[in-house]
């Protein structure tokens, strides 16, 4: 579906018949009439809309550059103040991704019910009080040798940077859901072209601040440990107020925020641990049974993975011998890769829909992957074996990212406003478990020469959610990739579109 602002541009592909067309046209329609009879949407000027886009980044930015920042200086902190072993940053790793895992539902349905404004200014709040006081930690332990030493002394101040990561970890899970499945939808006002728009836009934000935050922080990390906490604390601290308003005046200039929710919060004397059991148990199961389940698990699964430029396929990488600064060289190309996809996506969306280049694009990752794991069985050599994996691995971030926007649309248009919390909740659970999971396998295949190991578990959870969004593209049409129009061989067809060549009978 177009938006209402665009006349429907024509279609890049023919491969599917007009019926299919006008399904996915109707389920868009769908979509864009839930979101506009939930939200009571004052119309907004292109200019007033454009300033109200600058501010959401902006509030988007600072809380996703603060978060990158110190997700990776933490583990330099770590690594400086305890040189000689991994088990301080193993436990605070486990930690904050156990408590995303564990608690990530439960904020579901506080997202759901409480005031827009209240929710997304309690993250910020919490976000930086943690950094803040994780910093004064961390600069204490540096300075004063004494706090290093000591069992009992240690694992306090292990367990109490560990707790902060989680409430750091919890705040920025609450952001990230509030701000971007629920702000964004409202914001984009029912407009698919805005709504492409603004979500492209936001995960250009998040690939920025991922590969140029923990850039930064190393830099100074690398001229002076201590200036580089001082720096983190600065920026968190400084930041807070200009974030904090920038998202109350998106909030005041669109009506529909300000809105009462379909849902109303449980009193506080009815809440109770039997209660909180059962708003779990019944989020996983409007989880489960929505119609955009199967989008959103596949996007989860993705998660299990080793073959990117993360820590583990990093390690592997310089144990191949690889040089550090050729795999800073290769993450910034990966980074190219993705921000590529950004552009790319909502143009291949806004002729053929998210449903369409949703299987296109996982269709992509899975074969690239595919690729980056069969050079791990093949004898060929480690440095055959790099160059192959590597490429491959860059080739399907276009894949990974495109995927990624498709999803997120059909979550956005298809998820009712009163259950978008609870929903995306349960969808950051599933990331950050499966994100584990992938931790895991290389815990038990920690030798270099055993990678090759999580690499195919990483490529079959790929193909797993490959499937699961083709038995979704297959329910939702009817069928995958339907060739009647490419393949003609009668001519009866008239309104094929001229890029394709009809095949004439006999061949």
């Amino acid at each position: 579906m177009s938006s209402p602002e665009h006349p429907a541009a024509e279609h890049l592909l023919q491969a599917d018949d007009d019926d299919d067309d006008d399904d996915d046209d109707n389920s868009a329609r769908q979509g864009h009439h839930r979101m506009m009879d939930t939200e009571d949407h004052a119309e907004l000027s292109d200019r007033e809309h454009s300033e109200a886009r600058k501010l959401l980044y902006t509030s988007h930015f600072l809380s996703t550059w603060n978060s990158r920042v110190f997700e990776f200086g933490a583990f330099l902190f770590l690594a400086g103040i305890w040189p000689t072993t991994l088990l301080p940053a193993s436990i605070y790793a486990l930690s904050r991704a156990a408590s995303a895992a564990a608690l990530s539902p439960w904020m579901g349905s506080y997202i759901d019910t409480a005031s827009r404004l209240h929710v997304v200014r309690l993250s910020i709040v919490g976000q930086r009080l943690a950094v803040a006081i994780s910093c004064v930690l961390f600069f204490l332990m540096a300075k004063l040798e004494r706090l290093r030493h000591g069992l009992i002394l240690s694992a306090s101040l292990i367990a109490a940077l560990s707790a902060l990561a989680c409430a750091e970890k919890l705040a920025w899970v609450l952001n990230t859901i509030s701000v971007e499945r629920d702000w964004v939808v409202i914001v984009a006002g029912g407009y698919d072209e805005r709504l492409r728009l603004l979500n492209s836009q936001m995960r250009r934000v998040d690939l920025f601040c991922k590969l140029l935050g923990p850039l930064t922080i190393a830099v100074v990390h690398s001229a002076s440990p201590a200036a580089a906490i001082l720096v983190t604390a600065a920026m968190t601290l400084l930041s807070v107020l200009l974030e904090y308003f920038a998202i109350a005046r998106v909030y005041n200039m669109i009506p529909a925020l300000r809105g009462s929710k379909p849902r109303t919060a449980r009193p506080p004397s009815q809440r109770t641990l039997w209660t909180a059991v059962k708003d779990a148990v019944s989020g996983a199961a409007i989880y489960v049974r929505h119609s955009a389940f199967q989008p959103s698990f596949s996007l989860a699964l993705l998660y299990l993975t080793v073959l990117s430029f993360n820590g583990q396929m990093i390690t592997y990488l310089l144990a191949l011998g690889m040089s550090s600064g050729l795999i800073g060289i290769l993450r910034a190309v990966s980074a190219a890769f993705e921000l590529s996809a950004t552009w790319l996506a909502p143009k291949i969306m806004s002729h053929i829909g998210p449903v369409r280049s949703g299987i296109w694009f996982i269709n992509w990752e899975i074969f690239c992957v595919a690729i980056a794991c069969a050079f791990f069985w093949l004898d060929y050599g480690p440095t055959f074996t790099a160059i192959g994996t590597v490429s491959a691995v860059i080739a399907s971030r276009i894949g990974l990212w495109g995927f990624d926007l498709s999803a997120q649309i059909i979550v956005q248009e298809e998820v009712e406003a009163e259950n978008r919390g609870t929903f995306s909740s349960q969808e950051f659970a599933l990331q950050n478990i499966f994100e584990m999971l992938a931790f895991a396998s290389t815990v038990v295949f920690s030798r270099p020469a055993d990678f090759r190991y999580p690499a195919t578990i990483s490529a079959i959870a790929v193909g797993a959610a490959g499937v699961l969004y083709a038995m979704f593209v297959r329910a939702r049409r009817g069928h995958l990739i339907h060739l009647s129009q490419c393949v003609d061989r009668n001519g009866k067809n008239n309104d094929h579109h001229p890029w394709w060549q009809r095949v004439p009978a006999g061949r």
